[in-house]
């Protein structure tokens, strides 16, 4: 991580904050962060603004404790030359010379800046920074609420377009997707599934289930099962490429992707071949919950070996999913529809859905990945065979 962008402030300017107590959200490439505060004391100056951009090391807000500033603030003061007479009581005196240049030249005045010097003395470091964010502000404005106005070419109609920076997260999905598709060898290969068998098993258990264990049956976790299956058979898409070698896992981490309030995001349930039906429904409510309340931890994004994804929520009947690198497959589900198919020949209106894994063929050979494929679909189809492990 090497910049953050401000999301959002839990304390205000005046207010009293403890050591260690949550300050302020920054919103990091994968997750949300809340930053303590490093000592006790009062939040004089907030430097940095919600939608601001920082980089890793830059300073955010300014508080004082104990009357006096932080040890950091006292520090960077020593590099400024003190004024002639420390004891003049006018504003002006104050103010360090070179402070009082940056402040001519960029026509801010001194009682615009919060100083952060001993005494109340306006640093150096202080008027650029003032200035510095006052800019940053400035740009973010113009370009948060900037619109461009083109005729249609027909009559008096105008159309407008808002240009928006892209947040941290939807930068780093944009990156890692197009890294994917460079980097990476993908394929995609199709099938298609009776899902007769698992909406049965769900209607029948529906009431016990929820009673039981307080949460509902949904698929799931019918298909992270299916998939662990799979993947003990065809280890290949369990693992990953590293230089010239090629690392096979004996866990599954499997990587589940939701929308979350800033864009999609996969957390990560971690051996997840340990857990039972109603624990996995447990977790996957607890990290979607999580992820639209954008408060997912980074180590609850990172380090996956496979990745479901259901675009059928959203009502997609077909795609060709993008895989999460380093991982060397995903599996894409899609929406239920009534179909007419062949059954014992005979043809009957059956609840089908497609479904699509990309890989990486620089590991995953085509047999390999359909063979999964195959497998997922007989555990789905006959949920039987998920509970004896045939």
């Amino acid at each position: 991580i090497t910049e953050v962008q401000i999301g959002e402030w839990l304390k205000n300017e005046g207010d009293l904050v403890s050591k260690d107590e949550p300050v302020v959200l920054v919103e990091t490439d994968k997750a949300n962060v809340e930053i303590p505060s490093p000592e006790s004391g009062v939040l004089m100056s907030i430097v940095k603004q919600v939608g601001d951009l920082v980089s890793v090391g830059g300073v955010i807000a300014q508080i004082e404790t104990d009357g006096t500033v932080t040890a950091k603030a006292e520090g960077d003061s020593k590099s400024d030359k003190e004024p002639e007479n420390e004891n003049q009581s006018d504003p002006e005196s104050i103010v360090m010379p070179s402070a009082k240049r940056i402040l001519e030249q960029s026509g801010k005045s001194p009682d615009e800046v919060q100083p952060s010097g001993p005494g109340g003395r306006l640093l150096k470091e202080d008027a650029q920074q003032a200035i510095h964010s006052a800019n940053d502000k400035k740009e973010g404005s113009d370009l948060a609420n900037k619109t461009v106005s083109t005729s249609s070419g027909s009559g008096n109609t105008y159309r407008e377009e808002k240009i928006v920076p892209m947040s941290p997260l939807r930068r780093s999905i944009a990156k890692s997707l197009v890294e994917a598709q460079q980097q990476g060898a993908l394929l995609t290969t199709f099938n298609e599934i009776d899902m007769t068998g698992v909406m049965d098993l769900r209607a029948r258990f529906k009431e016990d289930f929820i009673k039981k264990h307080g949460v509902k049956l949904g698929f799931m976790s019918f298909f992270i099962k299916a998939c662990i299956d799979a993947l003990k058979q065809y280890p290949g898409i369990n693992a990953e490429i590293k230089d010239n070698s090629i690392i096979y896992k004996n866990y599954y981490d499997i990587g589940v992707a939701v929308g979350g309030g800033k864009g999609l995001v996969v957390p990560v349930i971690r051996d997840a071949n340990h857990l039972s039906f109603a624990e996995l429904e447990l977790k996957i409510g607890e990290l979607a919950k999580k992820a639209k309340e954008n408060r997912l931890t980074i180590d609850e994004l990172q380090g996956g070996t496979f990745t479901l994804t259901n675009g059928g929520i959203y009502g997609s009947m077909l795609s060709t999913p993008i895989i999460n690198p380093p991982q060397s497959g995903i599996l894409g589900m899609h929406s239920i529809q009534q179909r007419p198919v062949a059954v014992n020949g005979a043809v009957e209106i059956r609840p089908m859905m497609y479904v699509a894994l990309t890989y990486d063929h620089r590991l995953v050979d085509g047999r390999e990945a359909v063979s999964f494929l195959v497998r997922v679909k007989q555990a789905i189809e006959d949920p039987a065979r998920i509970l004896v492990e045939i």
